[in-house]
């Protein structure tokens, strides 16, 4: 169905119950199809309604049967794969000329699962009629609502579709790699910068924090003249380096200007 440009849905709570839900209550096979469509609450998150929704900007109506947790009994499941709906306050009585035609239930989604869950901007309006309102036709088992979804932004605002972004993680890629606070270890760039440290406890002869010893590139030796050094003067400068009080790099250059 075409609709005119500049159509809008805005009905009133008590236009939705009289001109919308109490004829779907009464005759299943009624349809509004260019403003409500029908969905199930239980399998789509909240975050994908807007786009199964016929029309809206920042407000989205639905035909939901609830889903009752047991078949006698009159509490109603609200869970979905992600999370949960979750009814807030009371209550609200909607009349039509000083007669109560319905009510009007206030719902918000948590993520996760109760009691733990954590709250989001989704919220749900989901208007009823009571049972003592109208005669149901024997064949008529569901109990259909018309449900009103919209997030509110931190400010209390209505969030526009173009506000919106599919999906529950709002189209953010998840962190690459989790790093704890107490390591200085950078996965794939670097080693440990710990495991660059010499360990006290390895050797006697060894210094902690102090920069590994490197020979010089431009000093040109023979594979034999390490085992030639004398090993007294090297334990000699470290020696003085530990007696020092501010910790630095060891000074070799007489080591390495050193002859036999």
């Amino acid at each position: 169905m075409d609709l005119p440009p500049g159509f809008r849905f805005h009905p009133t709570d008590e236009e939705l119950i009289t001109y919308y839900l109490t004829p779907k209550v009464l005759d299943t096979r009624f349809s509004a199809a260019p403003a409500i469509a029908e969905v199930d609450f239980n399998s789509v998150e909240p975050w994908d309604l807007p786009w199964k929704a016929k029309m809206g900007e920042k407000e989205w109506y639905f035909f939901c049967v609830r889903d009752r947790k047991y078949p006698t009994g009159m509490r109603t499941n609200r869970a979905t794969g992600a999370g949960y709906w979750k009814a807030t306050g009371k209550d609200k009585e909607i009349f039509k000329a000083k007669t109560l035609v319905g009510m009007k239930k206030t719902l918000v989604f948590y993520k996760g699962r109760a009691p733990r869950g954590e709250k989001t901007g989704w919220v749900m309006h989901e208007y009823y009629r009571l049972e003592a309102m109208h005669n149901l036709p024997k064949s008529a088992k569901n109990e259909w609502v018309i449900c009103r979804v919209f997030k509110k932004s931190s400010g209390g605002n209505r969030i526009p579709i173009s506000g919106l972004i599919r999906g529950e993680n709002g189209g953010k890629m998840p962190p690459l790699m989790e790093i704890s606070e107490s390591s200085s270890h950078v996965p794939c760039f670097s080693n440990s910068v710990e495991d660059q440290k010499p360990r006290n406890s390895e050797s006697s002869g060894t210094l902690s924090n102090h920069r590994p010893l490197i020979m010089p590139a431009e000093l040109d030796v023979d594979s034999g003249m390490m085992m030639m050094q004398d090993h007294s003067i090297l334990k000699l400068l470290l020696g003085n380096n530990q007696d020092s009080e501010a910790p630095g790099a060891v000074d070799l250059d007489c080591l390495w200007n050193y002859h036999y």
